[in-house]
């Protein structure tokens, strides 16, 4: 079986300010007129890094060489979770209803009812839509609007995801200036801003990260699944005014997922995303186990394929 490789000397930057250099790296390409773009997003990939800011590669020479067909590459899954935990008396959205988490039958309680030895618990929760991760359809924010039983799969599973970064930035709002750049069509567009840092306290109310109006309307344009975002509101939340992210977005059937956490955890691109509640219907919002894979591959060539690429 013939395959294809480039031998390559990288100059690699990282946004933590550390620097790695190679000399004469040799990695698996899909063929011999591969770009120096494309070399790059391979390196990066078969070494696992992560935070890179730039790559510079020089001195490349690609060639084909015969190898021994063996087993493939066994194809793994990495889990991220990126739902927060809800427990009683949690604080999602400051000012609403917490909630509340009882038993309804405890364990010794259900030991009549079967054979000795023999028992279970039923709990019970009260609480709002709007708790913990959350997904809003459009009968959120639009009477007659699809509801969570009306929401397709395909919207909400097994999304390919694409992370827009802007924690750190000094940045309130994700523009279209972040957006523009990126294929989001069929995707998961999930919003890293940081503002999950300060889930739990007053503070992450408080001039938290959002997303403009004219950011969604360029999402909607150009097809995106979904929308997520790490901050307490996928609009800016001052009282009274208005939300124009929601309505631009769930008026397209492009549900949001607010109030997730742990986006540093994913790649640019490359990860599949969930985010699926209950189907309930004439309900707008209720909470998801959001989650993302990333796979990754255990190569053959004394190297490892992270399976994604920096953007």
């Amino acid at each position: 079986m013939q395959q294809y490789r480039a031998e390559l000397t990288a100059d690699v930057t990282f946004t933590t300010g550390g620097r790695l250099q190679t000399q004469g790296l040799r990695v698996e390409v899909p063929h011999l007129e591969v770009t120096e773009a494309d070399l790059a997003r391979i390196l990066v990939g078969a070494l696992g890094l992560r935070d890179v800011e730039r790559v510079e590669i020089t001195g490349v020479r690609t060639f084909a060489e015969q190898v021994v067909a063996g087993p493939p590459a066994s194809p793994r899954l990495r889990f991220v979770e990126l739902s927060h935990v809800i427990s009683d008396g949690l604080t999602t959205y400051p000012g609403m209803m917490a909630p509340v988490i009882t038993a309804h039958q405890s364990w010794e309680q259900s030991r009549p009812h079967y054979a000795e030895g023999t028992e279970f618990s039923l709990d019970r929760i009260e609480m709002l839509g709007q708790t913990g991760t959350y997904l809003d359809t459009p009968r959120h924010r639009y009477d007659g609007g699809t509801d969570l039983a009306g929401m397709p799969l395909e919207r909400l599973a097994d999304l390919p995801a694409v992370v827009v970064r802007t924690a750190g930035s000094g940045r309130r709002a994700v523009t279209e200036a972040d957006l523009e750049p990126l294929a989001v069509a069929g995707h998961a567009v999930l919003l890293h801003t940081g503002g999950d840092r300060a889930w739990g306290t007053p503070e992450y109310s408080v001039d938290a990260p959002y997303l403009t109006g004219e950011a969604a309307a360029l999402l909607v344009e150009r097809g995106a699944a979904l929308v997520g975002i790490d901050s307490v509101n996928l609009d800016d939340a001052v009282p009274g005014g208005e939300r124009p992210a929601h309505s631009v977005l769930l008026a397209a059937g492009i549900p949001v997922v607010e109030h997730l956490t742990g986006l540093e955890n994913l790649p640019p691109h490359g990860a599949r995303f969930t985010a699926a509640p209950p189907r309930i219907t004439a309900f707008g919002t209720f909470p998801v186990r959001a989650y993302a894979q990333v796979p990754y591959y255990e190569a053959h060539d004394h190297t490892r394929s992270a399976g994604w690429l920096p953007s």
